[in-house]
């Protein structure tokens, strides 16, 4: 992507407002193509007919799906409010892509279990922790040795999506192997320590207001990255956590040796911990609190996937 100024500006304001660096590149890659659509106009010069020209491109001529054309929307909203100061009213004649109606893919307890055994650790102990507390691949990922409470058996989740925090189970029988882990951290922390380094990858701005933390064992990752590398904005070497292709490619592979023939990714195990809940019976409430949902409705959506299994309904061929 280009340095313009203008770009540039709206980088620094979401860094100020410190979103991720995963929303900054989507929110800049989408603005910079709704400017190259309408002839590198700027975008102070353009409103609401061309926000919604744009959208409708998207839709009809490049048949996005409707999570891509919200994430380009939500990108220019960004700037239309933050930069220009203006709230804008989409026209009645975007077209929006429909959401398609899908029922999440789950795994039973022993495909799950089937899958997991077919990794190597701390591969085996992510996805347990995937599969055992509900949590978003991203949210594993930014675990940090202090978002673990042994006594309370509690995993604590902070800045999950849509920047809420929240705390859910750290299962029983996982407790020695999360020990095993910060004690292999440990190890690679004391190595680097004595390297001279030892920081850690924190939030931008937080290594310069409170700089005793960036080298303290608990603000380590849970699950280090092998190398250390430069801070993507404050630009201090530092050792971050494990980057999510690594966890790709191992499930990949440990789905093809488990022989099960699903679609499966590291939300299906989120999934799967949310339907085995429900159908040991646990209030959907409880189980909307430890998935972090807003709206119970997305809970729900799980209902429907245990419905025949819970209910006793038989197929008619199966009947005597």
């Amino acid at each position: 992507m280009s340095k313009s100024p203008f770009l540039e500006s709206i980088r620094q304001i979401l860094r100020t407002k410190h979103y991720s660096i995963q929303t900054e590149k989507a929110y800049l890659v989408w603005i910079k193509r709704f400017i190259l659509f309408n002839n590198k106009r700027h975008p102070k010069d353009m409103g609401e007919q061309e926000v919604s020209a744009f959208l409708t491109y998207l839709a009809v001529n490049r048949r996005v799906t409707s999570s891509t054309q919200n994430l380009a929307l939500c990108a220019i909203v960004f700037m239309y409010k933050h930069v220009f100061n203006r709230e804008l009213t989409l026209l009645d004649e975007t077209v929006r892509a429909k959401p398609p109606k899908r029922v999440p893919t789950v795994l039973s307890k022993e495909e799950a279990k089937r899958i997991i055994s077919k990794m190597k650790f701390p591969y085996t102990l992510m996805f347990s922790l995937l599969f055992g507390s509900g949590m978003r691949k991203a949210e594993l990922l930014r675990l940090r040795i202090k978002d673990i409470d042994f006594s309370a058996q509690s995993i604590y989740v902070f800045r999950g999506k849509g920047r809420k925090d929240r705390v859910t189970v750290l299962p029983s029988s996982l407790i020695d192997d999360v020990k095993l882990q910060i004690e292999k951290v440990k190890k690679v922390h004391a190595k680097d320590l004595a390297e001279g380094e030892g920081k850690t990858s924190l939030p931008i701005g937080l290594a310069r207001k409170y700089p005793y933390v960036i080298t303290d064992l608990k603000w380590q990752y849970l699950f280090p990255a092998s190398v250390r590398c430069k801070h993507p904005t404050d630009g201090y070497f530092c050792r971050h956590h494990l980057h999510w292709t690594a966890l790709s490619k191992v499930l990949r592979a440990a789905v093809r040796e488990a022989d099960v023939h699903k679609h499966v990714t590291a939300h299906t195990f989120r999934h799967s911990f949310a339907t085995q809940l429900l159908l040991n019976g646990t209030d959907i409430r409880t189980v909307q609190e430890l998935l972090g949902h807003s709206d119970l409705k997305t809970t729900q959506i799980y209902t429907h996937v245990i419905g025949q299994h819970s209910s006793g309904i038989r197929s008619p061929i199966d009947s005597a």
